[in-house]
């Protein structure tokens, strides 16, 4: 307990599983094997994300055919509400990326269908249908809301164009950030799919469920979950480490010594800080997802020595691109849940006093 409950074994989620030795699996597939059995787009080598989801929703690997109608589905979903729109265009761009992405996915459940079908007495056995309805309708509009932070908070606020119902969930989101090249989009591909699901105990998945326990529409259970995915032990990490990287580049140049580095690494530990990103809650081996896009930056990016992701360098943002990953696998558990009939999510706390009781009883 005072451990932060590492460990214990307390929640279903059927989507994926985490291995402290081997890594992530979703639906019992491995990142490798995903990269091999998911369809991915013509002429393209990584995996869609939107044949992830259908593995993650279904428990099965989906056809050329079912990934097709997925990305066109959701980009006829993706259009925003206008008041969305104005939200979003009317935040100051002081406003941390995050910040915007999770107050723009709150004010979506204004149009929630799970909402209006409750509120109208829908028998509890349906819940899980009404739960997808958003999912689909939410999933869709994230990049849209994505891309229109970052071009507001970065580049000249102008607007995102219109969505391509010919292109993958992906490719659109790549056109709409203002990229064009072939290799960023298949890395968003690829990102977008390794970054889905990470079991249920993290903690933007575990608040995504637990605010959804409470009968919470997915708008306000997603919502909730980015705030969490905004802590810097959590998905707020990929930026901070960036961030440290770039400080010890600095400090010890590109041409550095390995006492250098112990150096600068004790430096940061004796200060009280940490080395951000460095080792992980539950894997003890390297992260699959790391190896993956490593593979793919020594492809793609070999004379980068930071592999900065063809131009797109704005740290604060990356947080965000993950938030847009991650809603595949928190929305599909949270489908689930509502299909189960999962209870609100109470467990019992105790004082400390109460605990040195208990344990003096047995």
């Amino acid at each position: 307990m005072y451990g932060g409950m590492r460990g214990i074994k307390g929640l279903i989620c059927e989507t994926s599983v985490l291995d402290p030795d081997e890594g992530i699996r979703f639906r019992g597939l491995s990142i490798p094997e995903c990269q091999k059995l998911l369809p991915k787009a013509d002429g393209g080598n990584e995996p869609l994300p939107e044949g992830l989801f259908w593995l993650l929703v279904t428990g099965d690997v989906p056809t050329d055919a079912q990934v097709k109608a997925i990305s066109k589905e959701w980009a006829e979903r993706a259009e925003l509400p206008p008041h969305v729109v104005s939200l979003l265009n009317n935040i100051p761009n002081t406003v941390h990326p995050m910040s915007q992405f999770a107050a723009a996915v709150t004010v979506l459940n204004s149009d929630s269908k799970f909402v209006k079908a409750y509120s109208s007495g829908v028998h509890k056995t349906k819940y899980w249908e009404y739960a997808y309805e958003d999912s689909m309708d939410l999933i869709a509009k994230l990049p849209v809301i994505a891309a229109t932070i970052y071009r507001n908070t970065y580049k000249d606020g102008s607007g995102i164009g219109a969505i391509d119902t010919s292109k993958d969930w992906s490719h659109n989101f790549t056109t709409m950030l203002g990229y064009d090249n072939a290799d960023f989009i298949e890395l968003m591909r690829l990102y977008l799919t390794i970054h889905s699901d990470h079991e249920g105990g993290n903690v933007s998945a575990h608040t995504t469920h637990l605010v959804g326990s409470a009968l919470s529409d997915p708008y306000l259970s997603f919502a909730a979950g980015m705030n969490g995915l905004a802590g810097p032990l959590h998905g707020l990490a990929n930026q901070e480490v960036l961030v440290w990287l770039e400080k010890l580049r600095a400090s010890v140049g590109d041409k550095y010594t390995e006492q250098q580095l112990k150096d600068f690494i004790w430096k940061t530990l004796k200060s009280g800080q940490v080395v951000p990103g460095y080792g992980h809650a539950v894997l003890r081996k390297t992260d699959p997802r790391y190896t993956c896009q490593r593979e793919f930056a020594l492809k793609h990016l070999p004379n980068d020595p930071l592999f900065k992701y063809y131009g797109l360098k704005e740290s604060n943002y990356y947080t965000v691109l993950f938030g847009v990953s991650r809603a595949l696998g928190v929305l599909s558990s949270l489908i689930w849940d509502r299909a189960l009939g999962l209870p609100i999510e109470r467990p019992k706390s105790l004082s400390t006093d109460g605990l040195m009781k208990s344990l003096k009883a047995t």
